[in-house]
């Protein structure tokens, strides 16, 4: 319960007002301006485009091909997970499902090409039985592959955390009535898993469909190009304003058309993801479907473990302490680290503030209707960033700060600002449950001792928030370090980050330092998240002595 006084409720109000203010006005501006640019070149000129045209198709085909592919595909994986409680390294490999989602995308591009690029592993082996035609991942194969590397594992622990909470007493009915195989299918994990499908799938095309790094690294060429490559493209190489308004205009009615949809079905339900509990279950249990289920795990733990071990392997094969005593590498590093401490701060900071004004006015039961209405406004802030993804903000800032010179000099803080953005809705999901149980046990207790302001954040709310708090900033931090889509349009060498230099040499057909440097970028976002997530789950001192 939040008992606060007067001033500190008008305080909390207000800073969740400027937060909300502030990310409105970032978005609007950007919105703004290409709204601006595109009626003054034309704004339907799109619906007759050829090109604007074929990329949005191209766009919608590649994200609904990839989210069949990755549902169909983590439909019998979750299955077996849940049909193998005792499987031999079952709670590895969930583990390893949820390695692709924390992995910055431009290197899990690399673990792909290592392994199915024209000189991988699948290459090599191809040409020692005797076949000279190699596969290629360039093009709309080689997009399809990444999606289903990064997205049918999400999708496969979201259904098999749903999978896992079918109560009991189904399948002791199932085993009274002897079900075979196909109906504990037809009529006890269908009905579960047809419930969290459109949730999910609705999940995953957005992921698809904003998709920037795979499509820039393995589209191979105009044949197969997403909008948000496009834009880059027009910006970067062709410098078209016109066009990259245009384009940054059929990105955002894309995205809003899907966030649409999406709002008529309910999300999946991820609290709590499975953390490889064994299930009592009566199928799965003969000689045959032990094989097949091994068989088919098997084949998920290669497709998901192979790509990661190819970028240590080919990391490793780079003179590591050469690359990382350069100059230019010590330039990146300090710059990477620099603007995801920074996002990672104001991400932290912004969401707390909002956090802290929603339960401010939730705890009021005598609200106005402009505090509704504010309450409503700051729980969907976080989801502009969803609504105008981080290519097309740099778009609309790129143009808007033109008449004011070269935009480069503004690039750090726009960076910063846009990367914050970006992981906002993360951070406040990490945030908002630790906060409303520290308020639960905390608020009467502060109140009856009379501490608000500076003595409570320091001897109550720091205590108590400090582990989460650190969580988020970790999180945040590894997006932000990871992240290739706003610098690629502002990158140069006066900002050069990590991402940048991997791409770069990736570019210069560097691929030797491009592996190096890209382990070296794993490595730092693997200890960020390993150093986030080892305060999940441990009481503080605070916590235990309320417990």
């Amino acid at each position: 319960m939040i008992i606060l006084t007067a001033p500190e409720r008008r305080r909390a109000i207000s800073g969740g007002a400027f937060s909300l203010g502030s990310i409105a006005l970032f978005v609007g501006i950007a919105v703004l301006v290409l709204l601006s640019a595109g009626i003054e070149s034309g704004g339907d000129t799109w619906l007759t485009d050829p090109y604007l045209l074929r990329i949005l198709r191209f766009t919608l085909l590649q994200a609904v091909l990839s989210t069949l592919l990755s549902i169909v595909l983590a439909i019998p994986v979750a299955r077996a997970l849940a049909r193998q409680p005792r499987f031999p390294g079952r709670l590895w490999l969930i583990r390893l499902m949820a390695v692709p989602m924390g992995l910055p995308v431009l290197i899990g591009a690399l673990g792909l090409l290592g392994i199915w690029g024209r000189q991988g592993l699948i290459n090599q082996a191809l040409s020692a039985l005797g076949l000279s035609q190699p596969v290629s991942i360039y093009g709309l194969a080689g997009i399809l592959l990444a999606h289903v590397f990064f997205n049918m594992p999400l999708a496969c622990r979201l259904m098999l955390a749903g999978l896992e909470r079918v109560p009991a007493e189904y399948w002791l009915v199932a085993g009274g009535l002897g079900m075979r195989p196909i109906s504990v299918f037809r009529f006890i994990e269908w009905p579960i898993l047809r419930g969290l499908i459109p949730g999910i799938a609705g999940l995953i095309f957005m992921l698809c469909a904003t998709s920037f790094t795979l499509v820039l690294i393995l589209g191979g060429g105009p044949a197969a190009t997403t909008l948000e490559v496009a834009i880059y493209q027009a910006l970067r190489f062709d410098f078209d304003p016109g066009r990259a308004v245009m384009l940054s205009l059929l990105q955002i009615v894309v995205t809003l058309l899907v966030l649409g949809v999406m709002t008529l079905f309910r999300a999946p339900d991820d609290h709590g993801l499975t953390a490889g509990r064994a299930l009592r279950r009566i199928d799965g249990q003969g000689m045959a479907a032990r094989c097949v289920d091994a068989a088919l795990l098997a084949a998920a733990t290669l497709f998901l473990g192979m790509p990661l071990a190819a970028v240590v392997v080919t990391g490793l094969k780079a003179n590591l302490f050469k690359l990382v005593s350069q100059p230019i590498f010590l330039q990146a590093a300090v710059t990477s680290l620099a603007i995801a401490l920074a996002a990672g701060l104001l991400a932290v900071l912004t969401s707390f503030a909002i956090i802290r004004a929603r339960s401010v006015i939730s705890a009021d039961r005598r609200k106005s209707l402009g505090l509704h209405g504010l309450a409503i406004a700051l729980g969907a802030s976080s989801s502009l960033i969803l609504l105008v993804p981080p290519i097309v903000l740099a778009t609309g800032w790129f143009l808007a700060l033109r008449p004011l010179g070269d935009p480069s000099r503004f690039a750090a803080v726009l960076i910063i600002v846009i990367n914050a953005l970006m992981a906002l809705p993360f951070v406040i999901r990490v945030i908002e449950p630790a906060y409303t149980v520290h308020v639960s046990r905390t608020g009467r207790l502060a109140a009856s001792l009379g501490l608000d302001g500076i003595a409570r954040l320091r001897m109550v709310d720091w205590p108590g928030l400090r582990k989460p708090l650190f969580t988020a900033l970790s999180f945040a931090m590894a997006l932000s370090l990871g992240d290739l889509g706003a610098v690629a349009l502002f990158g140069s060498d006066s900002l050069m980050t990590l991402p940048w230099l991997v791409y770069s040499k990736l570019g210069s057909y560097r691929t030797n330092d491009a592996d190096g440097y890209a382990l070296i970028l794993g490595l730092v976002c693997l200890l960020l998240t390993i150093a986030g997530a080892a305060g999940q789950g441990v009481p503080d001192d605070e916590s235990r002595r309320n417990d």
